[in-house]
């Protein structure tokens, strides 16, 4: 099985891509996927030490992503980062096992310091 240090899935297309190089001149092995179900097979397929997860997808809302995902795999960190998302949201996400919930436009300073301190629970 392939392993990447990140699945980032965001509907934003440049937003995805832009982050994955911004993470990938940091040393961190990205993938890329732009929906939910793609999302989801992705996981399936792959292992992930963390997971950027958007809420606002074009065929399934982000919780539901991250619930399945969670169903299939556990253990994986998923950090949620939005640009919509409501406190009724965030409290969805951390109940069902998101890691931290992040609002756009991204401090990736932040996010770095997020997953280093969740390093120990990585794969």
């Amino acid at each position: 099985m392939k392993h990447y240090d990140l699945l980032i899935v965001d509907d934003e297309q440049r937003y995805a891509d832009m982050l994955a190089k911004r993470l990938g001149l940091r040393g961190l092995n990205c993938r890329i996927c732009y929906d939910g179900r793609s999302a989801i097979d992705l996981v399936g397929e792959a292992a992930f030490s963390v997971i950027i997860l958007d809420l606002q997808l074009p065929d399934l809302y982000g919780t539901e992503v991250l619930e399945r995902i969670k169903a299939r795999r556990p253990d994986n960190v998923v950090i949620i980062l939005t640009g919509h998302g409501t406190e009724k949201d965030k409290q969805a996400c951390m109940a069902s096992g998101a890691h931290a919930f992040m609002n756009k436009p991204l401090d990736i300073d932040r996010l770095l310091t997020i997953m280093d301190r969740l390093k120990t629970r990585l794969v």
